[in-house]
């Protein structure tokens, strides 16, 4: 206003530019506060990147391990996803996110048991792991067995009791008596406490234990990296014979068929245990090849199917034909299921340890 005074003038001015600077400031504070803002979202964002390639990388890992155990453990060591000690490595087996049972015990074997996971097929893996069991255990309980042969023995009779009792292809079930015979002499040449035995015997029969299942689709990871696959002619085992089409997969010693590679179960599992493979000529097939069982040609062959209302059931083959497309795949067909054929591991190796007891004892 023009009737303000000189000095009335400047201090408007001054309250002014007060107000001009107090505004700056605020806006100062708000850019400040932002910027603040910025950077601690983007350092959230960075943690959570890295959070998810971490969880990536572990994830990779542990399919690498389900496929190579080996190398599954490399790679989360070199990664420094898992600190190359006994303890952290035992630790991340126990816990077994994500793992594959049959693949902890492949590695195990080649280094808490059957909870955890399941025993390899090979069976020089199988004794080892079964001596280190018995070893720890003998520490653990001393006094129980005379010597560690006793403990491996006795693990491994029950192991097959347990599924001699619970498999439904077993017809002949044990009874306490026999199991209590089998097991004569194993204690350095002694017998041990009958009590034990029947105990045993009757919490087994009572309450199967069971093989863990694996976490995820077990059966993606049975037949992720077979030996071989591919589609073979198989003839039919009931009274008309017919020749029907059928994707083949070899691997883990067993044969398994299926109606349509889409298939998640298979039709048809061959195991591939004390087997024998052969050519042979048909009139009405090229490039044909049998399974067998040698030295007993009216023996029907250990095997299931799935009926088509479901229901697996025994299988009736004495013998396996099939016919593969040419005679390059009917040989490197039955040059890897040669392979794959396996002898049984624990009665040879029961065998075996039994005779060291009976050794011990005569000397």
């Amino acid at each position: 206003p023009s009737d303000l005074t000189a000095e009335e003038r400047q201090e408007l001015e001054n309250i002014r530019r007060r107000k001009q600077e107090l505004l700056a400031d605020i806006q100062r504070l708000k850019d400040e506060i932002a910027e603040v803002a910025n950077e601690i979202e983007n350092l959230g964002s960075t943690e959570e990147r890295k959070n998810m390639q971490r969880n990536k990388q572990v994830a990779m890992g542990r399919k690498k391990f389900n496929m190579d155990p080996k190398k599954g453990i490399q790679f989360l060591i070199e990664n420094d996803l898992l600190k190359n000690t006994c303890e952290d490595i035992a630790q991340f087996l126990y816990k077994g996110e994500g793992l594959n049972k049959t693949a902890i015990g492949d590695y195990l074997g080649e280094r808490q048991f059957l909870w955890s996971f399941r025993l390899p097929g090979e069976a020089q893996k199988i004794d080892r792991m079964m001596e280190a069991f018995a070893q720890r255990y003998c520490q653990c309980n001393n006094g129980v067995f005379q010597s560690t042969d006793t403990c491996y023995v006795l693990s491994f009779a029950i192991i097959m009791l347990n599924t001699s009792l619970h498999n439904p292809n077993v017809k002949d079930k044990p009874t306490v008596e026999r199991f209590i015979a089998m097991n004569r002499g194993i204690n350095d040449g002694g017998d041990l406490p009958e009590e034990l035995l029947r105990n045993l015997y009757e919490s087994i029969k009572n309450e199967p234990f069971k093989i863990p299942e694996d976490d995820g689709n077990d059966l993606t990871h049975t037949f992720f990296n077979p030996d071989r696959e591919g589609w073979l002619l198989k003839l039919g085992g009931g009274r008309v014979k017919t020749w029907k089409r059928r994707w083949f997969i070899l691997t883990d010693n067993c044969l398994y068929y299926f109606e349509y590679t889409t298939d998640k179960e298979p039709r048809g599992i061959i195991p591939l245990e004390n087997l024998s493979i052969r050519e042979v000529e048909d009139s009405k097939k090229p490039n044909c090849f049998e399974l067998y069982i040698p030295d007993n040609k009216d023996q029907v062959i250990k095997a299931c199917k799935t009926e088509a209302d479901g229901r697996v059931v025994e299988g009736n083959h004495t013998v396996y034909r099939i016919s593969a497309p040419t005679p390059e795949e009917k040989e490197e067909w039955i040059k890897c299921i040669k392979a794959a054929i396996s002898r049984d591991p624990f009665y040879e190796m029961l065998a075996a340890r039994k005779k060291k007891v009976s050794s011990t004892k005569r000397h």
